[in-house]
């Protein structure tokens, strides 16, 4: 007997699928018959929904980025954890390096998916700079920052750091990488009006990229 599901629950059915063999095999590595037969679909209900892998890489980068971000707003709203650690906690939320997050950014940064990786950054861009601007807002509010312009200062710093540290734009030796970090971290204590020092302890979020990519 056929099973029929709904349009959306099939929809998710596939980029699972894909998901795990992206995962396995690498996206040149997987072939539009592997997503079918780890389906159990004909190749006409994949094109319903998808008109290439291409697409479904592209859908996959959007389910990625609203996790991430939801995550990262999760952070921000709690209000338990103080301001310059939610900071940094939000950005560490944004890191895709892990599961198939790795072979999607390494899919994106290709040249012939240039499309795909504006998609990304403009994910980044406008989803985490509002909820930043959140925190730095809440940190002028109990005296930690003095900045006038908490969302442009965020805005500053998220384009400066998806557009330097995303290893695409610019080449860097790992000495320029964290000569880079620490003149990151200089420059948003003067943006943001905290004191010299204040988040040094932001050094992490590098460190663990490092982490992620040894």
């Amino acid at each position: 007997m056929k099973i029929i599901k709904n349009p959306e629950e099939r929809k998710n059915e596939i980029l699972d699928a894909a998901d795990h063999l992206f995962t396995q095999k690498g996206f040149d590595g997987t072939s539009t018959n592997d997503i079918l037969e780890a389906v159990g679909i004909a190749r006409g209900t994949l094109y319903y929904h998808f008109k290439s892998k291409e697409d479904i890489m592209d859908a996959l980068i959007e389910r990625y980025s609203g996790g991430i971000l939801t995550r990262a707003e999760e952070i921000a709203k709690n209000k338990s954890i103080p301001v310059y650690e939610r900071i940094v906690s939000t950005v560490l939320a944004l890191n895709m390096n892990h599961g198939s997050g790795r072979e999607i950014i390494e899919q994106i940064h290709k040249p012939q998916n240039a499309l795909m990786h504006f998609k990304a950054q403009k994910a980044v861009l406008n989803g985490v700079t509002p909820i930043l601007a959140g925190i730095i807002r809440e940190g002028v509010e109990q005296g930690l920052c003095t900045t006038p312009y908490p969302y442009e200062a965020m805005e500053m710093l998220v384009v400066y750091a998806n557009t330097v540290f995303d290893g695409d734009m610019i080449e860097l030796t790992d000495e320029e990488r964290l000569s880079r970090a620490k003149a990151f971290i200089f420059h948003t204590e003067r943006l943001l009006g905290v004191e010299t020092g204040t988040l040094t302890f932001a050094k992490q979020i590098f460190e663990k990229d490092d982490e992620d990519e040894s």
